[in-house]
């Protein structure tokens, strides 16, 4: 076994040859002025595989989460999210330093719900003592589990009903749709905006899509170059999109049974704690002896196998570059390991 096993992400993925070719004949503009093609097809098709009018091709997934909250929201208001969330608790506090608006931290369920009672208790009066609360952001997938259908459209009729825009942090929404073997455009339509993460998964080496309205869009663009985001021949970036969008959401269903075979494989090792069941896309958490918390990712390194061992659980994240091979080496490695580092 002579090739890296990386399992810390999903974004660390290489493009691919057909990638790397597509970037390379890329047609570009200056997309600033709204002349790069290869931008205006990557925006159509995300828009269009989405459920929306418009999209906006941005650095990140968190420049997209940011640039939605400027969006929808004003100085002085307040969006509710999940307090595991990632636009919440794990993006700098961007909206509140940036954006001037203020946070709502409720609850995560273990399957990356929010009680909607908590939301529905959470939204404030119409009352100046109040921050305004304008929007609710929802993650898909959270911790690899996808948001049940029938919740997503239970919380964003509870929006609607009082006021509110919805917005989709939707990073992996991509492993949603194909695991709850739905399009992407059942959950995407469901919300006022949806964001979208082109560099994990779908293996693009950077970029995010933001979809909405297109008078959302059309904010939202003059968003993105307050903060910095407007850019050039973006085509060359957006290629890889397109190439991702076209070619790499049906094959996701690979990752995910990757996944199960990890996880699985690792139930027969004794002193490892994992939970086959909550495995649903491409992620896998394992509780490890805390006496292997210091030594596991060191000798896992010295094997060829990378992972992010400062956490317990641990999250394994399996991707397009992780072959069937890569993850028997795995299994086999983390027994050696147990093997020659008994616990008692």
């Amino acid at each position: 076994m002579n090739s890296l096993v990386d399992l810390r992400s999903d974004t660390i993925t290489q493009p691919s040859v057909g990638m790397r070719q597509a970037m390379f004949e890329a047609e570009v503009g200056d997309d600033v002025y709204g002349e790069d093609p290869t931008v205006l097809e990557l925006e159509r098709t995300a828009a269009e595989q989405l459920g929306h009018e418009a999209a906006l091709f941005v650095g990140s997934g968190t420049q997209s989460n940011l640039i939605a909250l400027l969006t929808h929201c004003q100085r002085g208001d307040e969006y509710i999210a999940g307090n595991q969330a990632h636009s919440y608790l794990e993006e700098g506090g961007g909206g509140a330093v940036l954006a001037s608006i203020q946070p709502q931290p409720l609850p995560n369920q273990p399957d990356g719900t929010i009680n909607l009672e908590a939301i529905r208790k959470a939204i404030k009066p119409d009352d100046f003592h109040y921050a305004r609360t304008r929007l609710l952001c929802l993650e898909n997938t959270f911790f690899g589990r996808p948001l049940p259908l029938d919740y997503i459209e239970q919380a964003t009729l509870l929006a609607r009903e009082h006021g509110l825009a919805t917005h989709l942090d939707g990073a992996r929404v991509f492993n949603a749709a194909v695991k709850q073997s739905v399009t992407p455009e059942t959950i995407g339509r469901c919300f006022n905006s949806v964001s979208a993460c082109l560099s994990k998964g779908l293996g693009a080496p950077v970029g995010t899509v933001l979809c909405g309205s297109r008078e959302f869009i059309d904010a939202a663009k003059r968003w993105r170059k307050v903060v910095g985001g407007g850019w050039r021949q973006a085509g060359i970036l957006a290629a890889a999109g397109v190439y991702a969008l076209k070619n790499n959401i049906d094959r996701l269903v690979e990752d995910h049974d990757k996944a199960s075979q990890l996880a699985e494989g690792l139930t027969s090792i004794d002193e490892i704690e994992v939970d086959v069941s909550a495995v649903q896309t491409n992620m896998v958490f394992i509780n490890l002896p805390k006496a292997a918390t210091t030594t596991l990712s060191p000798f896992l390194r010295d094997n060829g196998i990378l992972i992010s061992g400062e956490y317990n659980p641990v999250r394994l994240v399996t991707h397009l570059d992780v072959t069937n091979e890569g993850i028997r080496h795995v299994i086999s490695t983390f027994e050696t390991y147990f093997t020659q580092h008994p616990l008692n």
